[in-house]
């Protein structure tokens, strides 16, 4: 039997305090977040991170001291290997374990298949994570035969996963009584204008999860779609998730975070306290945060057909 390895890939969290910056710059300096000359693009990342620092561990000590994206991704690691024929690995873009420190586990094998927990394509993200690995296994040789896949936003699996965890969040009570947002990372307008797939295939995923909501019989009053974490001067795609809380009808709201697969400081921070404080003073009644796929046993599955399908066309 060949020997084969799946790697799944994200951006990463800070594993503790001290890690807060490491995680800024690696990801302020990536080219792929920050498109100019790198002498430039360095001088940018020093002024976000002298800017940003002391804020970010702030939040970071607010959920615990840490990114809860690595202990989700390892619960998802544990139920994987249980379905696959190949050994389960993480690798983070911006903090440990970053690709090379994956690579002696890769030393004898003979197929690596990288799935990046991003089910979106971007540039941003699944491009800079696609490259890291690929320059990676060329500098320390790796000869095994690399697959890869962009984007899975239309997974049955992924889907059906995320209505599932949208009951969750509504335990049970009448979803016309609510409306939906599915809240999405942003990015910057120009990075969307200059041909990126993200926002494309969010608004793809937005009609697949609606559809599978429409099988189950749930009907909130309304489902959006908004975008969050925005950062800096420039316009960001809209709408912002702050302009769409005060936009809603219903004063209560059941949000998912659309663009993650692993709940991170995003969900846990900024969904979780920062946009429930502005709820808050707008009178929510409910607010509501759905989890991430994490390790739902329909992501597992989801990951598992991804990865069979994969070895399918390898065959």
């Amino acid at each position: 039997m060949k020997k084969r390895a799946i790697l799944l890939l994200n951006m990463g969290g800070p594993n503790n305090l001290d890690e807060v910056e490491v995680f800024l710059k690696n990801m302020f300096n990536d080219k792929r977040i920050i498109p100019a000359p790198q002498p430039i693009r360095a001088l940018i990342a020093k002024l976000i991170i002298f800017k940003r620092l002391k804020e970010s561990k702030s939040n970071y000590e607010k959920i615990g001291g840490k990114s809860p994206i690595v202990d989700y991704t390892n619960a998802l690691i544990e139920s994987l290997q249980k379905n696959v024929d190949a050994s389960v690995h993480m690798v983070m873009r911006y903090t440990p374990p970053f690709a090379k420190d994956v690579v002696e586990e890769l030393q004898n094998v003979e197929e690596i298949y990288a799935i990046p927990l991003y089910p979106h394509y971007s540039k941003t993200t699944t491009l800079s994570s696609m490259e890291d690995l690929q320059a990676t296994l060329t500098k320390y040789k790796i000869a095994a035969k690399l697959k890869t896949i962009d984007a899975y936003y239309n997974d049955p699996s992924y889907n059906r996963c995320i209505v599932q965890r949208i009951k969750e969040a509504l335990n049970g009570d009448n979803p016309s009584d609510f409306e939906l947002v599915f809240s999405v990372h942003g990015l910057p307008q120009k990075i969307i204008d200059q041909g990126d797939l993200y926002q494309k295939h969010l608004k793809y995923n937005l009609f697949h999860a609606r559809r599978e909501l429409l099988k189950e019989g749930i009907e909130f009053h309304k489902t959006h779609l908004a975008y969050q974490s925005r950062l800096g001067p420039a316009q960001w795609i809209k709408p912002y998730l702050e302009t769409k809380l005060v936009s809603l009808k219903k004063r209560k709201v059941i949000l998912y975070p659309l663009a993650f697969t692993i709940d991170n400081s995003e969900t846990e921070y900024e969904l979780l306290q920062e946009y429930k404080e502005i709820a808050d003073e707008l009178g929510f009644e409910e607010y509501r945060v759905a989890k991430a796929p994490n390790d739902h046993p329909l992501f597992v599955k989801s990951l598992t057909d991804i990865y069979e399908s994969m070895k399918k066309q390898t065959a």
